[in-house]
């Protein structure tokens, strides 16, 4: 096994778990706060998992994911903004749980959980039919078009996932509030996609025909 990339991965482990638990402990001024660990727990427990399957199994797949730097400036923003809405939803949560704005029923956090887990699942399933897929927006030696699999029912079910997992985040932990700072996430992968395109439309061959055969980047029949 490659020794850097598993110290890489775990150090990135390691500080998400340590900023994630800052953000939601710290302002809550408590460890009682349930759906933190509950959130946590479904978090990163499938992230150690498909991290050592990928150690493993794709290495250069890990690699790729733990990847982070931008190089388009438009990335460069999305990436940035999408940051400060996962900081301020976060503590704001916390704070909910702390003086207790939101009562959301013990059905909804469960079932927000259920889709958080069937996120993950089709996040899976993206990094298993594609090869290619990085965090940053990149054309790569030898890429070619993916479109099997869930990339022939719409362009870009990654961030399907992503958005997915990420507004059912605010509802495990219990927050209607945090949820509305949620909501600006969409409208970032939007910004995000549109400029991804443009690089994959000029960049890779066979993009463009790819996109007419499948019409719809995100929700089939609707965009």
């Amino acid at each position: 096994m490659n020794g850097k990339l598993i110290l890489d991965g775990g150090i990135k482990f390691l500080a998400g778990l340590c900023i994630v638990g800052l953000l939601l402990f710290a302002p809550a001024a408590t460890f009682r706060y349930w759906n933190a660990w509950l959130f946590i727990a479904l978090l990163f427990i499938p992230m150690l998992i498909v991290g050592v399957i990928l150690c493993a199994k794709a290495p250069a797949l890990l690699e790729k994911r733990l990847r982070s730097k931008e190089e388009e400036p438009e990335q460069k923003r999305v990436v940035l903004l999408s940051a400060v809405v996962f900081v301020i939803g976060f503590v704001l949560a916390s704070l909910d749980y702390r003086y207790g704005w939101s009562h959301l029923p013990l059905w909804l956090v469960i079932a927000a959980a259920v889709v958080m887990l069937f996120a993950y699942g089709l996040y899976a399933e993206v990094m298993r039919e594609n090869a290619y897929l990085s965090r940053t927006v990149e054309i790569q030696a030898e890429q070619k078009v993916v479109d099997t699999g869930l990339y022939g029912v719409v362009r870009h079910p990654m961030y399907a996932a992503t958005i997915l997992l990420y507004l059912a985040i605010p509802l495990v932990l219990g927050s209607v509030y945090s949820l509305l700072v949620f909501l600006t996430y969409p409208i970032l992968i939007v910004k995000r996609i549109r400029n991804e395109e443009a690089v994959l439309e000029q960049g890779l061959a066979g993009y463009t025909d790819y996109e007419k055969r499948v019409r719809y980047r995100l929700i089939p029949f609707i965009w």
